[in-house]
């Protein structure tokens, strides 16, 4: 039995699918039941927790052959990320007390980075705090998800351009499919290992803000230009996304990170796994849906 805590998100969804391609029980640790109605039908046992509370987060997490655990996102964190600080006491007090054999832990490549990584900083302090535990860890330092095209989608197809925040335009940046993250999390956590493991997760290529362009044409059919936003207007932009006005800052800061490559792929001391599917592939599912 490997429990999954974020099962109705892409990573966590991911993982119990391939756990359960190949035969294995899952526990899917939810707060709301009927939002995994679905994985309960295809057979997986549902334990009610917030990620908030320890003493339901022991009884979810005891008696399992290993689990995956993410922090839910937060793109607009208040100062000292308090919020991720709260879910990660509660993490490390239930899983001091159920002890599960392993766990596989979503987090970012530039982890590893003590500055400058914006809302990175929350997976930080993820393997900081957790990887104290004496439990076998691997924390899964995974690219920009591809499935952030999302947002692009819209003004692609309609107004033939793509906005890009990641720059310079000819630099190639990390991306990596949601689904090779869950699948490679299932991997690791059907091996056996002693200690702290560090995995890079990568796509089979890496990608300029030129070239994610290109695949947007290849998958609409016309051409698409690529508008690298000037860095002067980030703020107002990502206030006219939703954000509130003050808690820009650490979005900021992550794209500056990746931009001037402090966070990157390719750390020596961390193992490195590379993915299957194409950036193309998850366009063609995103513009589907879309």
């Amino acid at each position: 039995m490997y429990a999954v805590i974020g099962i109705t998100g892409q990573v966590g969804g991911a993982v119990a699918n391939s756990l359960l391609q190949r035969g294995e029980k899952i526990r899917a640790i939810v707060r709301n039941a009927e939002k995994a109605a679905e994985w309960k039908t295809r057979g997986a046992e549902i334990a009610l927790a917030d990620v908030d509370d320890p003493e339901a987060l022991k009884t979810a997490l005891s008696g399992v052959e290993g689990a995956f655990i993410m922090i839910p996102p937060n793109f607009a964190p208040t100062p000292g990320f308090l919020e991720t600080r709260t879910t990660l006491a509660s993490l490390h007090k239930a899983l001091s007390a159920a002890l599960p054999k392993k766990v596989v832990y979503l987090s970012s490549i530039g982890s590893e980075q003590t500055h400058g990584l914006g809302l990175i900083t929350s997976t930080h302090l993820l393997e900081e705090q957790l990887g104290s535990l004496p439990i076998p860890s691997a924390f899964l330092r995974a690219g920009w998800f591809m499935e952030n095209s999302q947002w692009d989608v819209a003004a692609a197809r309609e107004q033939g351009k793509f906005f890009s925040y990641l720059q310079p335009l000819d630099k190639r940046f990390p991306l990596v499919a949601t689904e090779d993250i869950g699948r490679t999390g299932a991997d690791i956590l059907l091996q056996e290992w002693g200690g702290n493991r560090y995995i890079e997760v990568a796509g089979p290529r890496q990608y300029s803000p030129y070239e994610i362009a290109e695949s947007f044409a290849g998958v609409l059919g016309h051409s698409v230009e690529v508008i690298a936003v000037p860095r002067e207007e980030w703020a107002q932009k990502f206030v006219e996304q939703g954000m509130p006005k003050d808690r820009t800052a650490p979005r900021i800061e992550m794209v500056e990170g990746f931009n001037s490559g402090l966070i990157h792929f390719g750390v020596p001391r961390a193992e490195h796994v590379i993915g299957r599917i194409d950036l193309k592939d998850v366009l063609q599912k995103l513009i589907t849906r879309a």
